[in-house]
C-alpha cells in the first residue's frame, strides 16, 4: 500500500471540494492488502498533521468495525486479510500508548472491536502483553496495560456466552492492576486521576451483573474496597476547588462518582443478606459485617460537606443520598432531612435562572424521566419517602419541620416551594394516617389555595403539582372539589407562565382520574381547556401534556364533537413540527408517539361516525404520508401510522386510502418488512372492507399478494409468516368464487413454504389452513391446481395425498374457533364430493370423521371458554345459545396463541388422556381477530354453522352414497358413535335457534324458544354400525 497516496487521500477528505472523490477512491482501494496497517502507521506518525492523523484514526475505526470479521448474515462480505490483522494486532497497543488522547479514544474503540472477534482464539498472547505493560518499571507503559484491560472488559461486558476466558484473564491481570493503582492513587495529577477512573469504571463493569468467585475472594475484595474508600475520600486539589464552571466534568469528581457507584452497586446486588440470591448469601453477611460501617461513614462525610456548602457534583449526591444501614444513619436523620434533602427539594437559583431564560428547556428538564434516574433531587425524595414510610418516629418529625417552614413568615419563596415539594412527595404516606387525613381540607384552604395567587411563578406551579399528589386522598367535601377544579383550570387558562400551565394541565388530568364529580365541574369550560392544552403542547412538545389531551378527549368526546376537527388539526400540526425537528432525540420521539396516540383516540371515539371520520381523514392522511415519506425520522412512528391507517379503513376505504396502500407497499419494499405484523390490521381492512375495489383492481390484489409472498419467501420470522398466511386465507374466504385466477398462485406459494424447514406447529398449521380454505373455496380447482404442480415437481408422491395426510395428522394443531371451524368445513367439503372424488380423499376415508370429531370436541371447549370469558354479557336465551362474536384484540404483538386460564373452562369435558393436566391447548388464537365471512357475528346463516352442516352432509351421504358412508363410519368405536349422536342433537338445537333468530330479525321481537329434541332416535340397519332415520335430505355440496 502506497503510504503517501493514502496520506493524500486522507488530506483530501478534509477538503470539501475534493471530499467525495477522495472517499470514493478510499472505497476502491480499501480491500488491497496493507490498507489497515498503513492507516495505523499514519495515525502513529508524529510528524503528520493532527487533522490527517485524526481522519486516519476515524477511517481505521470504521474499517475495523465493518470488515474485521466475517458475518453470518453476509458470508460473502469483504474481511481484512489475515496478514493485515496480525500486523494490526501486534502494533495497536504500542500506538495507543504513544498517541495523544484525541487519537487514543478512536484506537481504543478499534481495540474493543478486535477483541470481540479475536480473543482468546486468534489473540493468544494478549493477556501476557497487557500484564507485561502493567509490571513494567516504566510508568508510561501502565497506561497501555490499563487501556488494554479496560478494552477487554468492555468487549465482553454484555457477552452472554462462555465468559471463562475473560474470568481467566481477570484472574491474571487484576493483581497487577491493583499494584499500579496503589502507586498512582495518591497522585492528584489529571493524567493519574484519568487512569484511576478508567480502572474503577472497568471494575464496576466486572461486578455490575455477577460477582465471580475470584472477585469474592475475601483478601482481594477487601483490598479493592479499601482502594475505593481512598478514592472516595481523596481531597480535591485546591486549584480545582476554585473553578466555577463544568466542575462536575473534571476527572477528580468523575473518579469519585465511579467509586461511589461501584460501592453502591456491590451493596445493592450482593451485600444485603435479606435480598440476595443464595449464591451470595455468605458473601452478603461478610460484606455487611466488614464494610457497611466504613461505607456509611464515607457517605455521611460527603453529606456533611454538602451541608457545609462545599461543592458536591449532582451525580455524586445522587449516588450517596441513599442510606443502607439504618442504625448508623438514624442519629443523623434529622440533619439529613433538614440540611441535605430539604435544600435539594427547594427551587434553586439555577432553576429560576432557567425558568426566566428558557421556560421550554426548564419544562424539558423537569419532565425528563431519564434525568430522574440520576437526579439528586429524586434521590433525596426517594430517601425521604422510604424513611417516613418504613421507620417510626421519622414521619412526625418530618411533618413538624415541613409545617414549620410553610407557616413561617420568614421562609423564602424557595423554601416554601421545598416544603410543599416534601409534603406532596409524602402525601400517600401522610394522609393515610387518620390524624393527618382529618386536616387535609384545612391544609388546602390555609396553605395551598392561596399559593395559586402567589406572585412567584414557581410557587403557582408547585400548587398545581401538589394537587396532583393530593387528589387521591378521599375528600368528602364537594366544595373542595369545586375549588380544585376552578383553581387548576384558571391556572391553565389565565396564567402567563408556561411551566405553570403545564403543571395545571397535569393537575386537571389527575383530578379527572381521581374524582367523577370533576368531570361535570370542568365540562362548561372543556372546549376552552382543550384548545389551551393544545397550545401548550405545541409550545412545549411535552409528552405528559399529550396524555392530558388524550384523557380529555376520551372523557368529553360528545361535548368536543363540534371542535374535533380543530383538535385533530392542532395535533397534526404539532406532530409535523416534531417530525421535522432538526434536533430529534428520544424525548421528542416519545412526544411524537403520544401525539399520534391522541389522534388515534380521536378516531376511536368516532369509529361509529362515518361522516366525522371522512372529515378527519385528510388531516390524518397528511400525518401518515409525512411519516412514510420520511424514512430517517419517520421509521420510529411506523407502528402508530399503521394504526391510524387501520382506523381510517375500518368502515370504508376511500380512494385516498387506496393510495396509502401503495405507499405502505413502498415502505415494505424499502426494509419495512419488519413491520409486516403491524401492517396486518390495515391490510385486513383493505381485504375485507375494500373487497370490491380489491377484486376489480388487479394491481391492488397483486400488492397484497406480493407482500405475503416476500414474507413467506424470506427469513422474516415465523410470526410474520403466520400473519402472511392468515392474510392469504382471509383473501380466499372473503372473495369466495370471485378470484379463481389467484388460487393457483396462493396455493403454490404456501406449498413452497411447507417444503422448507418450519420450526413451529403454528406456522405449519397456518400454511395447511390456507390450502384448506382453498378446498372450501373450490375443491375441484384446488385438486386441479395440485395436479398441475405435481407435473412440475420431481417427486413421485402425490401432492394431494401428502397434503391430506399431513392435514389429518395435524388436526390437533388447529386451535380456537375459527381454525377448527374452517377445518371442519374443509373436511365436510371433501366428504360431500361426488363419487369421482380424488383418490387421495378415498385413501384417507377412515381418518376423516375421527379427525372431525376431534375438531368438534375442541370447538365445544372453545365456545365454552368464550362464554366463560364473557362474564359481563347477558345472553338473550338459555345456556344453549352460542354467541360467535369476537372482540378485537388491541395488542397485535402478543403470542400467536392465548392460553386459556379460566379455571372452569374445561370442567365438563371428558378425556381419557392422562396428560391433559400437564398441557391444556389454547382455546383462542390471536389471528382470530382477523375475521372472515365464516365468523358470522349474527349466527343466523345455516350455511356456515358447522354443526348443522355436519348433520346435513352426513345424512345426505347416508341416503345417496351408502358405500362412501360405510367407508367413513364403519370403523368408528362406541365413543365416536356416541359423539356423533350428540352432535346430531346439538345440530337440531342450533337449527331451531337459527330459525328463531331469523324470525326475530324479520319481526323485530323475540319469539318463544322452539321445542327441540334433547335426544335422537336412530333406526337400526344392516348396512352400518348405526343409521339415521331415512329422511330425504338435499345438499348444496
Amino acid at each position: 500500500m502506497d503510504f503517501d497516496k493514502l496520506v493524500n487521500l486522507l488530506v483530501n477528505t478534509l477538503n470539501h471540494p475534493q471530499r467525495s472523490d477522495a472517499e470514493d477512491q478510499l472505497q476502491r482501494i480499501h480491500k488491497i492488502a496493507g490498507f489497515g496497517p498503513t492507516l495505523l502507521q499514519i495515525v502513529a506518525s508524529n510528524d503528520m498533521e493532527m487533522s490527517t492523523r485524526q481522519a486516519g484514526a476515524i477511517y481505521l475505526k470504521n474499517f475495523i468495525y465493518q470488515s474485521w470479521a466475517t458475518r453470518e448474515d453476509e458470508p460473502n462480505r469483504f474481511t481484512i486479510h489475515e496478514q493485515d490483522r496480525i500486523l494490526v494486532r501486534n502494533s495497536i497497543l504500542e500506538v495507543i500508548v504513544q498517541v495523544p488522547e484525541l487519537l487514543r479514544t478512536q484506537l481504543t474503540v478499534s481495540l474493543v472491536t478486535m477483541l470481540k472477534h479475536d480473543f482468546p482464539g486468534r489473540w493468544t498472547d494478549f493477556v501476557e502483553r497487557i500484564d507485561a505493560y502493567l509490571k513494567s518499571d516504566n510508568s508510561s507503559c501502565w497506561m497501555g496495560g490499563i487501556i488494554g484491560f479496560s478494552a477487554l472488559i468492555r468487549a465482553f461486558e454484555y457477552h452472554k456466552a462462555d465468559k471463562s476466558p475473560v474470568h481467566a484473564a481477570v484472574k491474571v491481570l487484576l493483581p497487577s492492576i491493583y499494584n499500579v493503582m496503589i502507586h498512582i492513587v495518591s497522585n492528584p495529577t489529571a493524567e493519574s486521576v484519568e487512569l484511576q477512573k478508567t480502572v474503577i469504571k472497568s471494575y464496576f463493569k466486572l461486578i455490575q451483573f455477577t460477582l465471580s468467585p475470584d472477585l469474592m475472594e475475601r483478601t482481594s475484595f477487601t483490598k479493592w474496597m479499601e482502594l475505593l474508600s481512598i478514592i472516595a475520600c481523596n481531597p480535591i486539589p485546591e486549584e480545582v476547588s476554585r473553578l466555577e464552571h463544568d466542575v462536575d466534568q473534571l476527572p477528580w469528581w468523575k473518579v469519585k462518582k465511579w467509586a461511589f457507584h461501584t460501592m453502591y452497586r456491590i451493596f445493592e446486588r450482593y451485600g444485603s443478606p435479606g435480598s440476595v440470591s443464595q449464591d451470595y448469601q455468605q458473601f452478603a453477611v461478610f460484606y455487611v459485617k466488614t464494610f457497611s460501617t466504613g461505607f456509611i461513614d464515607i457517605i455521611l462525610r460527603v453529606l456533611d460537606q454538602y451541608r457545609n456548602k462545599i461543592y458536591i457534583p449532582p451525580r455524586v449526591m445522587q449516588i450517596v443520598s441513599i442510606g443502607h444501614t439504618w442504625k448508623m444513619i438514624k442519629p443523623h436523620m434529622d440533619a439529613i432531612i433538614q440540611d441535605v434533602i430539604f435544600p435539594l427539594m427547594c427551587h434553586s437559583d439555577s432553576d429560576q435562572e432557567l425558568w426566566e431564560s428558557d421556560p421550554q428547556e426548564y419544562i424539558s428538564q423537569k419532565f425528563d424521566i431519564f434525568e430522574d434516574l440520576i437526579s439528586p433531587v429524586m434521590a433525596g425524595q426517594t430517601m425521604l419517602h422510604s424513611a417516613c414510610k418504613k421507620r417510626k418516629d421519622i414521619l412526625p418529625k418530618a411533618v413538624q419541620f415541613i409545617v414549620g417552614v410553610i407557616t413561617s413568615d420568614s421562609a423564602t419563596p424557595s423554601q416554601k416551594d421545598g416544603a410543599l415539594h416534601m409534603l406532596g412527595s409524602l402525601a400517600d404516606v401522610i394522609f393515610k394516617k387518620d390524624y393527618y387525613k382529618d386536616q387535609v381540607c384545612n391544609m388546602l384552604y390555609q396553605h395551598v389555595f392561596p399559593v395559586f395567587q402567589s406572585p412567584h411563578g414557581h410557587l403557582r406551579a408547585r400548587a398545581s403539582w401538589f394537587i396532583q399528589h393530593i387528589c387521591e386522598v378521599k375528600i368528602h367535601n364537594d366544595t373542595i372539589w369545586e375549588h380544585l377544579a376552578t383553581f387548576t383550570s384558571n391556572a391553565l387558562l389565565t396564567d402567563k407562565e408556561l411551566p405553570v400551565k403545564v403543571q395545571a394541565g397535569l393537575a386537571i388530568q389527575a383530578l379527572l382520574i381521581a374524582e367523577n364529580k370533576v368531570e361535570q365541574l370542568l365540562e362548561p369550560r372543556i372546549k376552552e381547556i382543550t384548545l389551551e392544552l393544545l397550545k401548550v403542547l405545541q409550545q412545549t412538545e411535552n409528552d405528559d401534556i399529550t396524555s392530558v389531551v388524550q384523557k380529555v378527549i376520551a372523557t368529553y368526546y360528545d361535548t368536543l364533537a363540534p371542535i374535533m376537527y380543530e383538535i385533530c388539526q392542532n395535533l397534526a400540526k404539532t406532530f409535523l413540527q416534531v417530525l421535522q425537528s432538526e434536533d430529534m432525540n428520544d424525548k421528542k420521539e416519545i412526544t411524537g408517539m403520544s401525539i399520534l396516540s391522541c389522534i388515534e383516540t380521536i378516531l376511536s371515539v368516532n369509529d361509529e361516525q362515518p361522516q366525522t371520520l371522512a372529515a378527519l381523514e385528510p388531516v390524518v392522511l397528511e400525518v401518515i404520508v409525512n411519516i412514510f415519506n420520511a424514512p430517517d425520522s419517520g421509521i420510529e412512528y411506523y407502528e402508530e401510522a399503521l394504526n391510524l391507517v387501520s382506523d381510517l379503513t375500518s368502515i370504508e376505504v376511500s380512494n385516498n386510502m387506496w393510495g396509502v396502500l401503495e405507499l405502505i407497499y413502498r415502505v415494505f419494499q424499502n426494509d419495512g418488512i419488519d413491520y409486516f405484523v403491524d401492517m396486518m390490521p390495515c391490510l385486513h381492512n383493505y381485504v375485507t372492507v375494500g373487497m370490491e375495489s380489491l377484486i376489480s383492481n388487479e394491481n391492488l390484489m397483486l400488492i397484497i399478494f406480493n407482500m405475503c409472498k416476500i414474507v413467506l419467501s424470506s427469513e422474516s420470522g415465523e410470526e410474520a409468516e403466520c400473519h402472511a398466511g392468515k392474510l392469504l386465507e382471509v383473501i380466499i374466504l372473503q372473495c369466495k368464487g370471485r378470484i379463481d385466477h389467484c388460487i393457483p398462485s396462493i396455493v403454490e406459494l404456501v406449498l413452497q413454504r411447507l417444503v422448507r424447514e418450519i420450526k413451529s406447529s403454528e406456522l405449519r398449521a397456518m400454511c395447511l389452513q390456507v390450502i384448506v380454505a382453498a378446498i372450501y373455496y373450490n375443491p375441484h380447482l384446488l385438486f386441479e391446481t395440485l395436479d398441475k404442480l405435481q407435473m412440475s415437481m420431481s417427486t413421485n408422491e402425490s401432492i394431494s395425498v401428502h397434503f391430506i395426510r399431513q392435514w389429518l395428522q395435524d388436526t390437533d394443531c388447529f386451535f380456537g374457533i375459527h381454525d377448527r371451524k374452517l377445518c371442519v368445513m374443509g373436511l365436510l367439503t371433501l366428504m360431500a364430493l361426488s363419487p369421482n372424488r380424488p383418490i387421495a380423499v378415498n385413501e384417507h376415508a377412515t381418518q376423516i370423521v375421527p379427525s372431525m370429531l376431534m375438531l368438534f370436541d375442541g370447538l365445544n371447549r372453545a365456545y365454552s371458554n368464550r362464554e366463560n370469558q364473557q362474564d359481563d354479557e347477558k345472553l338473550n336465551s338459555d345456556e344453549d345459545e352460542i354467541d360467535e362474536t369476537l372482540a378485537y384484540a388491541s395488542n397485535k404483538r402478543q403470542p400467536l396463541y392465548i392460553t386459556n386460564n379460566s379455571e372452569n373452562a374445561d370442567e365438563d369435558s371428558d378425556s381419557d388422556d392422562d396428560d391433559d393436566d400437564e398441557y391444556e391447548p389454547p382455546e383462542e388464537t390471536v389471528l382470530e381477530v382477523y375475521t372472515t365471512p365464516l365468523d358470522d357475528h349474527n349466527n343466523v346463516d345455516e350455511s356456515i354453522d358447522v354443526y348443522i352442516l355436519f348433520k346435513t352432509v352426513l345424512l345426505s351421504i347416508q341416503q345417496n352414497d351408502p358405500a362412501w358412508y360405510l367407508a367413513l363410519t364403519n370403523h368408528l368405536n362406541s365413543d365416536q358413535q356416541k359423539s356423533i349422536n350428540e352432535l346430531m342433537v346439538l345440530a337440531e338445537q342450533r337449527r331451531a335457534e337459527v330459525e328463531n333468530k331469523k324470525k326475530e330479525k324479520l319481526a323485530g321481537f323475540k319469539f318463544d324458544q322452539a321445542t327441540v329434541p334433547s335426544t335422537f332416535s336412530f333406526s337400526n340397519t344392516n348396512n352400518s354400525p348405526f343409521a339415521f332415520g331415512r329422511v330425504k335430505i338435499t345438499t348444496n355440496f
